[in-house]
């Protein structure tokens, strides 16, 4: 398949810019495939498409606010992504960076209200002799700081780029953004972009789910840069998925065998939290607990082995998170909700509205893509 067989066309007022006023208030678009049916709702209503005994599969990473602002010497402005610290004996934390190009090793960026900044260090060679996109980079600190004290003061939360904030500035969305762009549940720090399925839930939403006989577990899968990165290649075959560390615990494999069992449903919430069933997966669906690193790539014709209905957002066109939705349900299902969406004003994309999907599994049926 081809990633132009995955376009479509999306208003651009449609993308959601701010959450909805609570959690649950976001709008609910339910489709079932066996049926071939579709129902409009909201999340608060979620318990009425589940079923008593199905399982809710939650990620509970947690994001860090790691988008930092400085300027240079010059009055520049630079915006910092920290990605990973590389060590704590070096110092070195990766970043993307924009302006990259601009910079110099050596270059100290003052961040903004504070003193401390950080130190351009090097700029990493991709094989072929073309630079990354990115910078290692090491703080240079007041006395008596850390980094993790900056991090916390300083940062915002790393939003996606359609989501558009002041640059440089104050700007009047953070403390709102340090709250909704992170799950009720997170956990384990290590994202650079939230599960954002998982932004739609509540306490009070799990508890009313859980006393309906839905339960609910977690796995881990700390989502990387590469979430923002474009399939920048004409055919899926091609295309190399940026690894993302992941844990999947004892007590979940436990919990899924349990719903299999009693002929549960295997709700993923988010696509994240599918990329780590089916990693952990065997061919007959077999999990086995763990923790390393995942770059599964899933599209139309793979199969899926554990999940059974999937709640998720609307994604961008020709994303590989859209791609893992159309191996789920079909491409041409998918795209034929995604205008259906569209021509109903549902919200897109990270702060926007949800879709459940549900189809045939948790009784031993067909779990082909």
């Amino acid at each position: 398949m081809r990633t132009d067989d995955f376009q479509f066309e999306l208003p651009e007022e449609l993308i959601a810019q701010t959450p909805a006023p609570r959690r649950e208030d976001a709008r609910l678009f339910v489709h079932d495939t066996d049926a071939n049916r579709s129902y409009h709702s909201t999340v608060s209503e979620l318990a009425s498409f589940l079923r008593s005994g199905d399982l809710l599969v939650f990620n509970d990473t947690r994001v860090r606010p790691l988008r930092l602002f400085g300027k240079r010497a010059t009055g520049g402005v630079v915006e910092f992504l920290l990605v990973e610290r590389m060590s704590a004996e070096t110092g070195l934390w990766r970043a993307l960076v924009n302006p990259a190009r601009k910079l110099e090793p050596g270059e100290r960026v003052a961040l903004e209200g504070a003193e401390c900044g950080l130190v351009m260090v090097e700029r990493p060679v991709l094989e072929g002799g073309e630079k990354d996109a990115g910078w290692l980079v090491r703080w240079d600190l007041a006395e008596g700081t850390s980094e993790d004290e900056w991090i916390e003061r300083l940062g915002r939360m790393p939003l996606p780029p359609y989501i558009r904030r002041p640059r440089g500035e104050a700007d009047p969305h953070d403390a709102d953004d340090r709250e909704r762009y992170q799950t009720v549940y997170a956990n384990e720090p290590g994202a650079v972009a939230a599960p954002t399925a998982g932004l739609h839930f509540t306490p009070e939403l799990i508890a009313a789910l859980n006393a309906a006989g839905v339960e609910s577990t977690f796995v881990t899968l700390h989502v990387g840069e590469g979430t923002f990165q474009p399939v920048k290649v004409d055919e899926l075959s091609e295309h190399r998925m940026h690894s993302e560390r992941y844990r999947l615990t004892e007590g979940t494999v436990q919990a899924i065998e349990r719903t299999r069992a009693r002929g549960g449903r295997v709700v993923a919430i988010g696509t994240t939290s599918v990329r780590v069933l089916e990693s952990c997966a065997d061919e007959s669906g077999a999990l086995r607990a763990g923790e390393g690193s995942t770059d599964i790539f899933l599209f139309p014709g793979q199969s899926f082995r554990v999940v059974d209905v999937l709640f998720t957002n609307f994604h961008l066109p020709k994303s590989t998170l859209l791609m893992l939705v159309s191996a789920f349900a079909g491409r041409d299902r998918v795209l034929a909700l995604y205008a259906e969406a569209v021509e109903n004003s549902y919200r897109f994309f990270s702060y926007g509205d949800a879709m459940l999907i549900t189809r045939r599994g948790g009784n031993g049926e067909s779990r082909e893509g």
